[in-house]
């Protein structure tokens, strides 16, 4: 292995590090009932972090407040509810003093061909994955805009990236998230706060048991595609090879590096997808790029260099 090689793996960010986070810190967290969110509230108060967990019915989180007392804030939070989600801000902030981090985790998945999609399901996955997403996010950013310090930690997914048949819809939301965030980061760029995208494969949380919905309607023509993969989500929950708890540390890691990535791939499954679709976009642009640029308007200046390709 070559020094710089060595150099780089040395400098990497490992899950078992300790210390990563300040006993300052106040991270809040939506979706903290099960899954990555309570994943990641439970490592952070192991590491003596202060954490406001929020769910639709607190008293899931119970346990959390006899444990760890004062360092944790169990809030109700529909983020599809514009007064709670003030109301949790503003008490969380009053509690704490303020927000560091925020972890717009709240979500689920939902299943279906695109023709096979519900109305009012698919309106209601958009309320709860990105407009609560959103919500939550404009609530926080005047307290940290105010201190200049601040991360956004979006959970988007792989199907974030990838779309993938049978949860179109689910991706759907998830892009939105991506290009939401990407824009958010140049914006805060310079008030020096951070965004993070994560990006999961199949872990083992609820997203493939009791949170998922699915329509009922399974059209024929879309078994061996769409069909074909909602019964493999289902039949493979609890079998996934992603561990939530090593989710939580990659996050933690990603959040408090001194050089933190844009986008954190969690998942073998996942890394393997973005990469497959990164081939397939640039073998697009390379086989289309005359036709590409052919639809610019060249100046006549201008000409002789598009001629060389310049």
């Amino acid at each position: 292995m070559r020094r710089d090689d060595e150099e780089a793996i040395a400098a990497m960010p490992h899950l078992d590090s300790p210390g990563w986070v300040s006993a300052d810190d106040v991270w809040f967290v939506t979706g903290a009932s099960r899954g990555f969110g309570r994943a990641l509230a439970e490592d952070l108060l192991q590491r003596g972090a202060r954490v406001v967990a929020t769910a639709r019915h607190p008293i899931v989180l119970s346990d959390l407040e006899e444990l760890y007392g004062d360092r944790v804030l169990a809030l109700r939070l529909d983020v599809t509810a514009p007064a709670e989600i003030a109301t949790a801000v503003e008490r969380a902030e009053r509690h704490f003093g303020r927000i560091d981090v925020l972890v717009n985790n709240a979500g689920y998945g939902y299943l279906a061909a695109v023709e096979e999609g519900e109305e009012a399901e698919v309106r209601a996955l958009f309320e709860t994955n990105f407009f609560g997403l959103a919500g939550v996010t404009r609530a926080v950013l005047p307290g940290m805009r105010r201190r200049r310090r601040g991360t956004i930690v979006n959970i988007s997914s792989g199907g974030g990236f990838v779309g993938l048949p049978g949860s179109g819809y689910y991706a759907a939301t998830k892009f939105a998230i991506e290009g939401l965030s990407e824009a958010l980061d140049r914006e805060l760029e310079p008030l020096g706060l951070r965004v993070l995208i994560v990006e999961p494969g199949s872990f083992r949380t609820g997203w493939a048991g009791r949170s998922l919905r699915q329509s009922p309607v399974f059209i024929p023509d879309y078994e061996p595609t769409a069909g074909h993969r909602r019964r493999a989500v289902v039949a493979n929950h609890g079998r996934q090879r992603g561990d939530p708890v090593l989710a939580a540390r990659a996050i933690i890691a990603a959040v408090t590096s001194e050089h933190p990535p844009l986008r954190l791939v969690l998942g073998g499954d996942a890394l393997a997808n973005i990469r497959g679709k990164l081939d397939r976009v640039a073998a697009d642009h390379r086989g289309w790029e005359s036709c590409t640029l052919g639809t610019d308007i060249v100046e006549d200046d201008e000409a002789p260099l598009r001629r060389l390709g310049a």
